[in-house]
């Protein structure tokens, strides 16, 4: 078995709409086809791996091979982990017999990653009977697993904003998240928001300030002071008389506070052990009674819990020792912050807690003697917490939303000391004893006892307004051909309508105007770039089929999925696409992510294969089509959303209404005779009116779109020269050429020829093909190489080129060419007045230049 080409799919693909890993796997053919040593591999494996046994209800059982055991075990794998993976699939590839495409969901790509790593290692070990150390697998699994998953409180956030259909995004593998698109974004860090401020943060770690203020507004603190030395938190005991807390001025968890202490030697312990946390120190009053957390989220109190230090219960016959290994073996403990509750340490202060109590780790408590372990009750520490949110008394409530005011904080955790949570503060002895910025949330989502409290939802709530899903209107474009220009038409269209719009397409990448990243920008990463931009309001992506493949999309949903055409393909023979059905399912992709319901795609009912797309779109469909179309008509007679060609205008018909554009005012289409500009004007028509624009605004769109250079690079990009027609196109396949000569057929010319070279990667038949059309259409053909001839062989190229020119019925003179700016030169250099000269650029930049400053020169 050989494990290659490991991809994360980090987004909707051509498999699912999860996020998932690839890999091409290939078993050696005895392996395959030998069911005995399969049945003896799974027979080694299935003690270990319980799903095994399952394999035989999802797949024939003699096709059963190591690639479907190697998926079974990482699924399996990742979920021992606590990974929430579900799916999982194994694809033979026909072509290739041996050869399976597995696939396997992952939540974060490093544990995806190492469990197929592991996965593969078991396997091997399987199939030549040695040894796999499937304990110390699992151990490096869970730990990776541990350590980069978002915490309890950003994961609550997180599936809070995923439950309103917020989309989200983890910028870095710790817990910094982008919640929403472009100009509707916040983002969160644990329990912070974009809007915590940075001042009221340091004010909440600055612990002597925190104090001051809220005893400014009244709220009950206890006395206390900053100290400069051990000598100094001996003289500030003094002076408050009676027990105190020592605690670093600027910590949190708890680490490094002392409390209850009264004795000149203790304090000074205290003192040394605080500065060990922070270089200040502070001591204040010891308040009796029980802890408390209050979250204040905005202004109201959304949760409360009582927190209890971590502690064991003497039953006269264990170890305190062997009473925390009790305690630790519930499930619900582990040594981080996966679970609901954390281990509890015999360190060295659970060691000095003991020793105040007159205990050792190996001393046997009586029964029922509570031996408290430690003094303060965080759950980081092995803390419990009880949910009391229902019984805290309104003034009590209403001091922690005041103290969450004076410190300015939009989430914050408040700890207060009092005997009875369900009393006012005057009726008792309470105090505020910190305030809280970034507050946990594990104690609230998960306490010890008591009802979880929506904390995450709360949080999301006071962010986005209800209802709103931080969305920006997303268009994704697919197709084998017009992609580019079809994507450029819509975002002329929005940006009619007043949009900020960001565009990514083989061009680059905009915003506004804007350009901000060059190159072919038709890729998921470009895509996913757009949408962290915060000037953003729309987004329209040409959402190319290599992208797909590689990394699958670059969003969750799109609003709109524009699929212009599938014709007869391209890239095929590549990455295991060998049909123009299988592309087509490649480019489906973004017709199954359109968001449920209020979503629409937009089809043309010409292509059957773009036509069947509808039935996996779960929003709404719009065809159009340029021809006579049974479907259009069929949908037109029902009032549906249709749009087509009648005569010389567009017609958009449905909802009982009709509005119809004259194709003399669209640039692009040349007053109608480049039929497939009639065709991308259409799709962006159809994606407009899914938005439900304005139609003065589509027509202004469309009005203000001119395909030249600056607007649409190597997309029908007209020049003169010398009395001559110059034509600049990036067409590449058999489609795209043979829609190119249609659209110059119509145009007069005494004379016509062509530049062309071809991909090196496309199949030979498909770079025959191209230039089999051309010779029937031009009179000479200059062939060139191009700059990169993508693994072909030195000429090879012209060579299948010149194959298709063999029984050309109309060119009668063919040139070969060393170099695409040679070759423009060539062609120019033979053209008359009248003449029509096609030049199919592949630097598409540098080319345009080239020709734009030969048309300068005359």
């Amino acid at each position: 078995m050989n494990v290659s080409r490991v991809r994360a799919l980090r987004g909707p693909n051509r498999w699912s709409r999860y996020t998932a890993i690839e890999a091409i796997v290939t078993c050696e053919q005895s392996e395959a086809g030998n069911p005995h040593s399969m049945a003896t591999c799974i027979s080694r494996l299935q003690p270990s791996f319980p799903t095994l046994s399952r394999l035989a209800s999802r797949y024939p059982q003699h096709r059963i091979t190591m690639a479907h055991v190697l998926e079974t075990i990482t699924l399996w794998l990742q979920q021992q982990a606590s990974c929430p993976v579900n799916f999982s699939c194994t694809v033979p590839v026909a072509e290739e017999p041996g050869t399976c495409q597995v696939v396997v969901e992952y939540s974060e790509e490093r544990t995806g990653r190492m469990a197929l790593g592991l996965a593969a290692d078991c396997c091997i070990a399987a199939m030549h009977d040695t040894p796999f150390d499937l304990a110390a697998a699992l151990l490096r699994l869970r730990e990776l697993s541990e350590e980069i998953r978002p915490g309890p409180s950003t994961r609550s956030i997180i599936n809070a904003a995923m439950a309103r259909g917020i989309p989200c995004r983890r910028l870095t593998e710790g817990s910094l998240v982008q919640l929403g698109w472009g100009n509707r974004q916040q983002r969160i860090q644990a329990a912070e928001t974009g809007t915590t401020s940075a001042i009221a943060e340091s004010i909440a770690q600055d612990k002597d300030l925190t104090r001051i203020l809220l005893q400014a507004a009244g709220i009950p603190v206890p006395a206390g002071r900053p100290v400069s030395d051990a000598e100094d938190a001996w003289a500030a005991t003094c002076e408050i008389t009676g027990p105190v807390v020592v605690k670093p001025q600027d910590g949190n968890q708890g680490k490094g506070v002392a409390v209850n202490l009264s004795g000149r030697a203790a304090i000074e312990a205290a003192y040394h052990a605080a500065t060990q946390f922070s270089d200040r120190v502070v001591v204040e009053r010891f308040i009796p009674g029980i802890d408390y957390r209050m979250l204040v989220i905005g202004n109201r109190l959304v949760a409360a819990a009582r927190r209890d230090p971590p502690q064991v219960t003497g039953d006269g016959v264990h170890t305190v020792n062997q009473l925390v290994e009790q305690i630790n073996a519930d499930q619900r403990r582990s040594a981080g912050h996966a679970t609901s509750l954390t281990h509890i340490r015999l360190d060295d202060i659970a060691l000095g807690c003991l020793s105040d109590s007159g205990l050792t780790p190996d001393a046997v408590p009586d029964r029922g003697r509570r031996v408290i372990l430690r003094n303060n009750a965080n759950l980081s520490t092995g803390g419990t917490a009880t949910d009391v949110t229902d019984a805290v008394h309104p003034a009590l409530a209403a001091c922690a939303i005041l103290a969450a005011k004076m410190v300015n904080l939009d989430i914050c955790g408040i700890d207060i000391i009092c005997e009875n949570v369900s009393l006012s503060p005057e009726e008792q002895h309470c105090a505020i004893v910190e305030v809280n910025a970034a507050p946990g949330l594990r104690m609230h989502l998960q306490p010890s006892s008591g009802k979880p409290r929506a904390v995450g939802e709360a949080i999301v709530a006071s962010m986005f307004a209800d209802h709103d899903n931080a969305r920006i209107p997303v268009i994704a474009v697919a197709g084998t051909n017009g992609k580019t220009t079809t994507t450029r038409l819509i975002a002329s269209i929005l940006e009619q309508q007043g949009l900020r719009t960001g565009m990514t397409c083989t061009d680059g990448a905009f915003v506004g105007s804007q350009r901000i990243d060059t190159g072919d920008c038709s890729g998921p990463k470009s895509a996913s770039n757009i949408l962290l931009h915060p000037d953003v309001d729309a987004a329209v992506f040409e959402t190319a089929r290599g992208g797909i493949l590689r990394e699958g999309l670059g969003f969750d949903h799109c609003q709109v999925a524009v699929v212009t055409n599938i014709g007869q393909g391209d890239h095929l023979g590549m990455s295991y696409i060998h049909t123009a059905s299988d592309l087509a399912a490649v480019k489906r992709v973004i017709v199954q992510n359109v968001m449920p319901v209020t979503g629409v795609a937009v089809l043309n009912a010409a292509d059957p294969l773009v036509a069947a797309m509808a039935d996996s779109c779960p929003g709404r469909t719009l065809f159009f089509s340029r021809q006579p179309c049974p479907l259009i008509a069929h949908l037109k007679l029902q009032q549906e959303r249709v749009i087509y060609l009648d005569g010389n205008t567009i017609v958009a018909s449905g909802d009982n209404a009709e509005h119809r554009i004259p194709l003399g005012e669209i640039p692009v289409t040349c007053n109608g005779t480049i039929g497939f500009q009639v065709e991308n004007a259409m799709a962006a028509i159809g994606a407009a009116w899914s938005l439900n624009l304005d139609w003065q605004v589509i027509r202004a769109g469309l009005a203000s779109f001119i395909s030249d250079v600056q607007t649409a690079p190597g997309r029908f990009n007209l020049f003169e020269y010398r009395g001559a027609r110059l034509i600049a196109d990036y067409g590449h396949n058999p489609d795209a050429i043979q829609a190119l000569v249609n659209a110059v057929d119509s145009m007069p010319a005494s004379r016509r020829s062509v530049v062309i070279s071809g991909a090196g990667d496309r199949r030979d038949a498909d770079l025959f093909q191209q230039t089999e059309i051309l010779g029937d259409a031009f009179d000479e053909v200059v062939l060139y190489q191009d700059q990169c001839q993508r693994g072909r062989p030195d000429g090879e190229v012209i060579n299948l080129l010149r194959q298709g020119l063999t029984n050309a019925k109309r060119t009668r003179e063919i040139k070969e060419i060393r170099g695409e700016f040679t070759a423009i030169d060539t062609a120019l250099a033979s053209l008359r007045a009248n003449d029509l000269c096609l030049i199919l650029i592949d630097q598409v930049e540098d080319a345009l230049a080239h020709i734009t400053r030969r048309v300068a020169e005359g």
